[in-house]
């Protein structure tokens, strides 16, 4: 039994935190309201000032299993999520050998169960070792439990066999999730084509390579009558692509951004460093504030780090050389606060609704609520103190963030699923 006193909560419903108490009794919420009666052996904490919300679902994660143990496993990849206040997430495919197959689906779902503390789930690659010639073995996977399909890390070249796989896994209720980039345009990948990448003497990414295949996708899955999801979108056009599409009405789109497309530009890289290096690459200033409020106008579904992690050797190399890629779950929450939420630019229950609600809708999972008969899946969350985010605090397996050794904001004091206690400080 436990009860949290005076707790602020969070929902995706109302911007106003309502203060209650909230007792668990055996991983279910039992009450919820003011001066509840402390049962005998009930466990109390004064929760008074801080935030009670569901806990977070990150719906594109790179857990790097199997094939590169040596960046993340399940087992750091989860507990970094657990860190950050992220109670499920699902793995990309694009590992070795890749998620094109029931056998590899299964091996990876048995080791999270024993390896992970919290619902891990997979998503299934579109074509054979994410090729783009030849299906994978979709029917095989959806019997898995698989309802996500991507060659996530590169775009399913040929539209053609893109369309074939939506008119064939649309009848099994799957959807696709698209990674957009045209590969001949975006070139090395190493930054945004424009001011900064001449600055820097290095060939960049220009914006269109996104966007031709966020067209592109949608239109396949409206011929298809498919659900397309578009993954970590970065600029200003994509995301207004989308809102038109979306308008129209007559295709099923979603969409996601990362808070580092929202955070960050081009112009941090400064002197050439590769903790901002990712793909989609940063882009402008104007590029992060037409993201941001297409957040907020519900252009996109969803907010997901795309959490990939390399080792501090691969990340040490030269500019163009070095992966692309930025760790996230143990930062996403904090950061989210320090420079949304506690400056006002938008609330909890856009959070909660776009970090919790929404991807497990559209995962097809029950959402986690903070309400009476509901199973305990909360984050009890500190607006006043604050994070350092040294490599002792971090979890995750690498640290290729910018946020390293930076205090921000915010603290992730405990996190509660079912009758266990998963963290607490």
């Amino acid at each position: 039994m436990l009860l949290l006193q005076n707790a602020r909560i969070a929902s995706e419903n109302s911007p106003v935190l309502v203060e209650s108490d909230v007792l668990i009794i055996e991983g279910i919420i039992q009450e919820i309201g003011t001066s509840l009666a402390i049962p005998e052996g009930a466990r109390v904490i004064d929760a008074r000032g801080r935030v009670l919300m569901p806990g977070m679902f990150d719906a594109h994660v790179h857990f790097r299993a199997p094939g590169f143990e040596n960046k993340e496993t399940i087992t750091t990849g989860s507990e970094a999520a657990i860190n950050g206040g992220i109670t499920g997430v699902v793995m990309m495919p694009n590992t070795r050998p890749a998620l094109d197959s029931a056998t590899a689906i299964a091996t990876v779902l048995e080791n999270a169960k024993h390896r992970a503390r919290i619902p891990v789930y997979t998503s299934g690659c579109v074509t054979k070792n994410r090729e783009g010639e030849e299906l994978a073995e979709i029917e095989g996977m959806h019997r898995l439990g698989v309802i996500m399909l991507t060659d996530d890390g590169d775009t399913t070249a040929d539209p053609a066999v893109l369309l074939r796989a939506m008119q064939y896994a649309t009848e099994f209720g799957m959807f696709f999730a698209s990674h957009c980039e045209v590969p001949e345009l975006a070139g090395p990948r190493a930054l945004n084509e424009g001011v900064m990448s001449y600055r820097l003497g290095i060939k960049g990414s220009p914006a269109c390579a996104e966007e031709i295949i966020i067209d592109r996708d949608i239109r396949l899955a409206r011929a298809a009558g498919a659900h397309v999801h578009i993954q970590h979108v970065s600029s200003k056009m994509g995301m207004e692509t989308i809102r038109w599409w979306k308008s129209r009405g007559d295709v099923k789109v979603t969409a996601e951004v990362a808070p580092h497309h929202l955070l960050f530009t081009d112009e941090h890289i400064g002197d050439y460093d590769t903790n901002y290096k990712m793909n989609p690459p940063l882009r402008t200033q104007a590029d992060c504030d037409a993201l941001l409020e297409g957040l907020k106008e519900g252009v996109f579904d969803l907010i997901a780090t795309d959490h990939a992690p390399h080792t501090p050797f691969e990340k040490a190399q030269d500019f163009i050389s070095a992966p692309n890629g930025i760790t996230g779950l143990d930062t996403a929450l904090v950061s989210l606060h320090h420079f949304f939420v506690e400056p006002g630019k938008f609330g909890w229950d856009l959070v909660v609704k776009r970090y919790s609600a929404e991807p497990r809708r559209l995962m097809g999972l029950p959402v986690a609520a903070i309400e009476v008969g509901q199973e305990a899946n909360c984050v009890l969350f500190d607006t006043e103190a604050e994070t350092t985010f040294t490599k002792e605090f971090m979890k995750s397996k690498s640290q290729n963030t910018p946020f390293i050794d930076q205090t921000l904001q915010g603290r992730v004091d405990m996190v509660i699923l079912g009758t266990e206690i998963l963290l607490e400080r």
